[in-house]
């Protein structure tokens, strides 16, 4: 059964750092490595919006308001999914969700609509 499972939130002062990971396992009809997969977030009273997402062919995507701060990155080996935040700042806080899909065209890799495999999300809090 497919399962992506989140990772590593908690609560930190601002301009620390956090490392989310995003464990995977799906059915066989997929290569891990060939997954499109993206972390999303979702802040009390706001729409869940892309953050960052990285191709088949690894390449990335970044939402303006996190580039420069935030890099995604896939480990093939390990199945995971990692965030690495650095810099984080209260408007960071929110709950951030692992998204996995087949195949996800270029320009929609922010697109919430376009994964088809969720997890639970994990909490990520910044205070001043």
């Amino acid at each position: 059964q497919e399962r992506l499972v989140e990772s590593g939130g908690g609560s930190v002062q601002g301009g620390a750092s956090l490392r989310l990971s995003c464990a995977a396992s799906l059915y066989s009809a997929y290569t891990y490595s060939d997954l499109y997969m993206g972390w999303f977030r979702q802040a009390p009273g706001n729409e869940r919006e892309g953050v960052a997402a990285i191709a088949g062919d690894g390449s990335t995507e970044y939402a303006d308001s996190v580039k420069g701060r935030f890099t995604i990155s896939k480990d093939n080996t390990k199945n995971t999914l990692y965030l690495q935040m650095n810099g984080l700042k209260p408007e960071d806080t929110a709950v951030y969700y692992c998204a996995a899909a087949g195949w996800v065209a270029s320009r929609y890799l922010l697109r919430q609509n376009k994964y088809n495999y969720w997890g639970k999300g994990t909490q990520v809090t910044v205070s001043s």
